[in-house]
């Protein structure tokens, strides 16, 4: 009986907080999510499932979560907190996406950049309520919608807070079909929704291949801290684009994003303990989040209508919603809301274009701030 008594000290049921609880409860959330409205399931099904398995119990002589050093959890967090796959990430998002639209219509790279407004603006408000520089740096890059960098920024800047702030930027990047269509309909007309814009030009198979070394160029001499995320973007983009390195290309857009894919959101999820996460100071890095996703959806919209005051060829407003680096789901977010106003509305192309800038966009942002902040 006493062995029985001992062991029963040891389950999950004896040691469960209400805190565990009610993460192992938010992981559920985020799979119902994933499963049932289909809200960015590559991302939100490991998360949540990560949080269920980070929230179980257990005598810390087992060491057996992502904090507990010789865990194998930790050794896959290591990924996570040395920053190792943000850039692996990268390489696949590069070898996935055509720059098509962005060089069509070189003008629409400005509402990327725009949108990055939401970055800086939410560093200030954190600085302003007590966190430090290096802190408010990487609370800010929330605001890009981009998880990866995100994650990359936060290990270098504010490891204690990098679980805090991936789950932050993952959740507000699967929630974009929620959070950005009302902001987008609250400052846009119904005449400005309508907008039809022109067929974006054809683009040569040469300005695609020197797109991305141009684009490393320029972008690494600026900030040299945006070399490694920036660098593997466009180099898995010139696999691609290249022609001659289909295997390459072929197996970074599929069989290393997926894995790199699932470790990561597994990892960033058991990361989500509720002895870690449930307290004050996170609670505060995700109510500092929202606002900065909700200021770069709408500085991305608010320059769009700004710049058809000097336009003759008008753009949609809407499309700067996509300014936000969340690909592709931004630019679906854009496509969907017009089409609700015009069924035969064809935004989607046009989109892809802010989309893709943003992407550059807050890489470079956070490489400025990893170069500012950096001790």
């Amino acid at each position: 009986m006493e062995i029985l008594f001992e062991f029963l000290k040891t389950t999950g049921f004896a040691m469960m907080t209400w805190g565990n609880a009610l993460m192992i409860i938010v992981g559920i959330f985020f799979v119902s999510l994933a499963i049932i409205k289909d809200y960015e399931p590559l991302l939100l099904l490991p998360i949540g499932f990560g949080a269920i398995v980070g929230n179980i119990p257990s005598i810390d002589s087992m060491a057996l979560n992502v904090y507990q050093e010789g865990s194998v959890l930790s050794f896959l967090y290591l990924g996570v907190s040395k920053g190792i796959y943000p850039p692996l990430i990268f390489l696949g998002i590069g070898a996935m996406t055509d720059f098509s639209a962005m060089l069509s219509n070189p003008k629409l790279v400005l509402l990327g950049a725009a949108a990055q407004i939401g970055i800086f603006l939410t560093l200030i408000g954190a600085l302003y309520l007590g966190f430090s520089p290096s802190e408010s740096g990487a609370i800010g890059i929330i605001g890009g919608a981009d998880g990866p960098t995100a994650i990359f920024l936060s290990s270098k800047l504010a490891p204690h807070l990098l679980g805090s702030i991936a789950i932050a930027a993952y959740s507000y990047m699967a929630l974009v079909p929620v959070i950005q269509p009302p902001i987008m309909r609250l400052l846009t007309t119904k005449k400005e929704r309508l907008i039809r814009m022109k067929e974006p030009r054809h683009v040569s198979q040469r300005e695609k291949i020197i797109f991305p070394v141009a684009v490393f160029l320029i972008s690494a001499l600026i900030a040299p801290g945006s070399i490694v995320l920036i660098g593997m973007l466009c180099l898995g983009n010139l696999l691609k684009e290249s022609c001659v390195t289909e295997r390459l290309a072929n197996t970074a857009r599929n069989a290393m994003i997926d894995t790199v894919t699932i470790i990561l959101g597994f990892s960033v999820g058991a990361s989500a303990q509720a002895q870690t996460f449930l307290t004050s100071q996170s609670l505060l890095v995700f109510a500092l989040g929202a606002i900065s996703f909700g200021i770069a959806t709408a500085g991305g919209v608010v320059f769009a209508k700004c710049m058809n005051l000097f336009l003759k060829d008008k753009i949609n407003p809407l499309i700067g919603a996509a300014g936000v680096s969340a690909v592709p789901d931004s630019a679906r977010v854009v496509q969907m809301v017009g089409q609700k106003e015009d069924p035969h509305n064809f935004l989607l192309m046009h989109a892809m274009a802010p989309n893709v800038a943003g992407v550059l966009g807050s890489a470079i942002a956070a490489g400025i701030l990893w170069s500012i902040f950096v001790k």
